[in-house]
């Protein structure tokens, strides 16, 4: 089976870099797993990814998790609980997402078993709401993995690349279906694809998934605006969309909202009896890093958390 990704090639090569940042730490994800332990100290899982590592690494070791070996996909879901879904389920799932939203089945395709036929229809509105509020209505992958609920560009369990991009069945494959058929400019589709890449999130705790989700949604813009204008985005709008990309799938412990092994310091006042005579001196702790996301309406990044303790 071929690789489903390639380091070296367009359009990950030109953003690699970019694609590998935390904008937390403002430094690089960590490997967040042992699966590549063995190969020395520097692939540790609390150990940065950088560009120099994975050309060492080779081409094909970062690869979906289709195209590891049977005995480590065994040990991945035995300590961390990592599973693939099907495209079918995607689909499936994503599909009773949009029946609430549209308040009707079946808007996108027909589900047949494990296949589907796509509605090649203009996708029609409901009464009240209009295609900019569905691109922009806001949407997360939680241990989002590979993104396949937030992009189809392969079936997850099968390593198929599903063409065309019509039948693709992932959150932002929808939005920018969605943008196709309601922009006639260039100009147009470029901000609506950009306003529905801003409003999709996911985050992932694995580097090396978080990696393959952020090449994943990366190689979908391509795609995407291959099937509309027939051509590749400039440099300046590749940058463009990797920067939201790696603000939108972030690396993240999702029981805590914190950044795998990356630690703070912060003063705790210890209190006694003695404080109201001598006063008393500050404690230097470390504490987990709050994990930070954007909020690309309001311009400023915030912390995950605090969006939990809002609603």
């Amino acid at each position: 089976m071929n690789n489903l990704i390639s380091l070296n090639e367009y359009p990950v090569k030109p953003v690699l870099k970019m694609l590998l940042a935390d904008k937390t730490t403002k430094q690089n994800i960590v490997f967040a797993t042992d699966s590549y332990s063995s190969l020395g100290d520097a692939y540790q899982a609390n150990r940065q990814i950088d560009t120099n590592l994975l050309m060492q690494m080779g081409d094909a070791a970062i690869q979906p998790r289709v195209l590891k070996s049977l005995q480590d996909q065994a040990d991945r879901t035995k300590s961390k609980a990592e599973v693939m879904t099907p495209a079918w389920i995607v689909n499936k799932m994503n599909n009773y997402c949009d029946e609430d939203w549209f308040g009707r089945p079946s808007v996108f395709n027909v589900e047949n078993g494990e296949r589907w036929t796509t509605n090649t229809d203009p996708i029609i509105f409901p009464e009240g709401k209009d295609w900019q509020q569905y691109v922009t209505s806001m949407r997360i992958e939680i241990t989002c993995g590979e993104a396949p609920y937030l992009v189809s560009r392969y079936d997850t369990t099968k390593g198929k690349i599903i063409i065309p991009v019509k039948d693709r069945v992932g959150v932002l494959d929808r939005k920018l279906r969605i943008v196709k058929e309601n922009t006639s400019t260039k100009e147009e589709w470029l901000k609506w694809a950009i306003k529905a890449y801003e409003s999709t999130y996911g985050f992932e705790y694995q580097g090396d998934n978080l990696l393959i989700g952020r090449i994943n949604l990366l190689i979908t813009f391509v795609d995407y605006m291959q099937d509309k204008w027939n051509e590749n985005p400039t440099d300046a709008e590749l940058r463009k969309v990797a920067n939201i990309i790696v603000w939108n799938l972030w690396q993240m412990d999702g029981l805590t909202g914190t950044v795998p092994f990356a630690y703070r310091e912060v003063s705790h006042k210890q209190l006694s009896f003695f404080d109201f005579i001598d006063g008393s001196e500050n404690e230097t702790v470390k504490e987990l890093l709050p994990a930070l996301i954007y909020d690309w309406k309001k311009k400023c990044s915030v912390t995950y958390n605090s969006l939990k303790e809002s609603k």
